[in-house]
């Protein structure tokens, strides 16, 4: 497609989600974005690295600041580590790529959709929450007379074929063994 950017054609990027992410992000940790897209602005990794220290003080010991590309995706890295740490799924993690070269930028929201609805799991978190409350158990009591009942019940397997089998029934090619070639 000529005149759009590579990037708008890589992920299914959700403005309003990314939105989201970033009024959460700025809330949690009391700065505004850098006047910036929303991609550029996390790339180096600083901002993720203060919002999981906002959501579990001293889970990144060292935010590299300054420095080359390797500090910046190093700051990515711990973040990605301290997401596991603090409950977060590895499959809901983005890899370091996705971000740093910014080949799946709606996985990167996702991954801070996650790391928002892990918080509802922390009670020591008193700040602001990103997406639904993750579901709980769903506990279900019955009385006796309940499961009883349901004792009486023919399930649909339990019904007849009408002496039906599966004698004679072949499916496919037999499978032929040729030695020596």
């Amino acid at each position: 497609m000529p005149g759009r950017p590579i990037w708008q054609c890589a992920g299914k990027r959700e403005p309003e989600k990314e939105q989201e992410a970033q009024a959460w992000i700025e809330a949690v940790i009391g700065e505004r974005f850098p006047n910036m897209p929303y991609e550029l602005a996390l790339r180096d990794g600083i901002i993720l690295c203060k919002l999981m220290n906002r959501l579990q003080p001293g889970i990144i010991t060292k935010v590299n600041v300054s420095g080359g590309d390797y500090k910046y995706m190093d700051n990515i890295n711990q973040f990605q580590k301290a997401c596991v740490k603090y409950g977060v799924p590895d499959v809901d993690l983005f890899q370091t790529t996705d971000l740093w070269d910014q080949k799946n930028i709606a996985l990167v929201t996702q991954t801070i959709f996650a790391l928002g609805r892990t918080a509802y799991k922390h009670p020591e978190w008193r700040g602001p929450y990103l997406g639904p409350r993750p579901a709980e158990e769903n506990r279900r009591e019955f009385s006796e007379d309940v499961l009883r009942a349901g004792n009486s019940v023919i399930g649909l397997q339990a019904g007849t074929n009408k002496l039906a089998s599966q004698s004679g029934q072949n499916f496919g090619a037999s499978r032929k063994i040729i030695l020596g070639k």
